[in-house]
């Protein structure tokens, strides 16, 4: 199972991916047309035409992770902007996978405040 609690960023790879794509081919998308680099501590997320699957790109200490979802219905409500990475936090992609938007208007915000006792 994903844990995406151990990571530092998620990464979206908004538009759509040909997800015919492998480990290989996608390390090259997030190199090459992403400047990122695939083996740091991030997950990197695609997402196909009719939005219904994704892959997720995830390097261990040796090797990497290829995750992958289909829905048998409905879809992911996946950013448009073709040919452009963007950066999400850990909830955000909880949302994304949930079927919601990765903007909440109606979420709590986040607080770093601590109860000091």
């Amino acid at each position: 199972m994903l844990k995406i609690n151990t990571v530092d960023k998620v990464y979206l790879a908004t538009g759509v991916t040909d997800l015919r794509k492998a480990i290989d081919g996608l390390s090259v998308i997030v190199l090459e047309s992403f400047n990122l680099d695939p083996f740091s501590k991030c997950l990197f997320v695609f997402c196909n035409r009719k939005r219904d699957k994704i892959k997720i790109l995830e390097w261990d200490h040796n090797g990497f992770w290829l995750h992958y979802k289909r829905l048998e219905k409905d879809t992911f409500n996946w950013p448009d902007d073709n040919s452009k990475v963007i950066a999400i936090d850990q909830r955000q992609f909880r949302w994304l996978l949930d079927g919601l938007s990765i903007n909440q208007k109606n979420a709590h915000p986040s607080t770093t405040e601590r109860l000091i006792i």
